[in-house]
């Protein structure tokens, strides 16, 4: 039988972090020039373990983010990084991911290759997650059962409510320091929607609306409206960064948790895994070719109203034209989960300590690959303002 690793040895432990590294030995810091620093967290369940990894990696080069963003389980990850004060963070996320790991038993049979992880996900199908979700009784009685909106949903997500208000401060949310910005999707609407902590005061509530995946989760009520999962919209939200005014320099390190790229599938079983990537993978990509080009428009708007004479660049319709031009310089950093060994479309709810502690430090390893790096010191093209960088296991390539 596989001998299980102690909860210390996987997370170290939780009243004493490990100590950083001598500043000398520390990873370079991005400099003042990068700007703000962003983090955006996707959705994905127990794959948020790597999200957890990058954190304690920037945490241990004495990086703290100026504005997290997330969907689902980035929002909860974001959460308690922002609602704690730095010396906390890393402590607390270790807590959350200690309360909704399973039973160290299980992971015998996760590591049994004829039974690899059924037995495990199917108990949390049936039983749900400690401190994170139990079943709803009523669901299950039959798909026509009437249920209040707010219930309808085969769990509860209570013990997240509880979970959240132990390990997150919300009162300190409202400094914005760092920012925090959580998305959802308007039930009523399909609008997506996204709180935001330097527009108004943060809940538990706002987290648990990120992260109501129907028909798994119940939607959550905020201000006379339901919410849904964030996921079902945008579950890469780095949108919430390239619409931000005013426009700032910015390097966004943005956490891919699901595979936008995979083979093609030979199986059901397999088209069911490669469904579910391309469904959350989202269109983040897209999204940031779109703003390159975009942003190569803005800068070409401030130089072309730069060379016109004073009369002219003066005038107040030239102006309000002008006004469209942008010179700042965005860095933006993906970093994609490796895939693991015999996964499935199932590994959103492999909450074994094995595999929490495998993705953690898988992130943990790839962000201080890109703290070695440091790819947005690199000398760049001042015209184009908007630089991608893409970690292709253990080297950086600019885009």
């Amino acid at each position: 039988m596989t001998t299980s690793a102690t909860h210390d040895e996987i997370y170290g432990a939780a009243k004493e972090p490990p100590e950083a590294p001598p500043r000398e030995s520390r990873r370079q810091k991005p400099g003042p020039d990068v700007g703000q620093i962003v983090l955006v967290f996707q959705g994905g369940g127990a794959l948020g373990a790597y999200q957890a990894g990058v954190y304690e990696a920037l945490h241990e080069a004495g990086i703290e983010p100026d504005w997290v963003i997330g969907t689902s389980i980035g929002a909860i990850n974001s959460s308690l990084i922002a609602g704690n004060e730095p010396e906390q963070r890393l402590d607390r996320l270790r807590e959350f991911w200690r309360r909704v790991e399973e039973s160290p038993a299980l992971d015998f049979f996760g590591a049994t290759p004829w039974l690899g992880r059924s037995l495990p996900n199917w108990m949390t199908l049936t039983q749900g997650v400690a401190d994170f979700f139990r079943p709803n009784p009523l669901a299950f009685l039959g798909l026509h059962i009437p249920m209040a909106p707010e219930a309808a949903g085969y769990y509860s997500t209570r013990p997240l409510e509880r979970t959240l208000c132990e390990l997150v401060n919300f009162e300190r949310l409202s400094a914005c320091a760092p920012r925090l910005t959580v998305g959802a999707a308007n039930l009523r609407t399909s609008d997506m929607r996204y709180f935001d902590s330097r527009e108004a005061k943060l809940t538990a509530r706002h987290i648990m609306a990120s992260g109501a995946l129907p028909p798994a989760f119940p939607a959550i009520r905020i201000d006379g409206d339901l919410y849904w999962d964030g996921g079902l919209l945008s579950n890469t939200p780095v949108e919430a960064v390239f619409d931000d005014n005013p426009r700032r320099h910015s390097l966004v390190i943005a956490v891919h948790i699901w595979n936008p790229q995979g083979p093609e599938p030979e199986s059901i079983w397999q088209v069911m895994h490669r469904q579910k990537e391309v469904q959350y993978a989202s269109r983040a990509l897209s999204h940031i070719k779109r703003q390159k080009q975009i942003h190569r428009l803005r800068h070409i708007i401030a130089e072309l109203a730069a060379r016109l004479p004073d009369d002219e660049r003066l005038s107040p319709q030239v102006q309000e034209m002008a006004a469209y031009g942008c010179l700042t310089q965005t860095h933006v950093v993906r970093l994609l989960a490796p895939a693991q060994d015999g996964e499935d479309h199932t590994k959103d709810i492999d909450f074994s300590r094995r595999g929490i502690k495998t993705r953690w430090d898988a992130g943990r390893a790839d962000a201080a690959s890109i703290l070695e790096d440091a790819p947005w010191d690199r000398e760049v093209d001042a015209l184009e303002g908007f630089h991608l960088h893409e970690l292709r296991r253990m080297t950086l390539e600019t885009v």
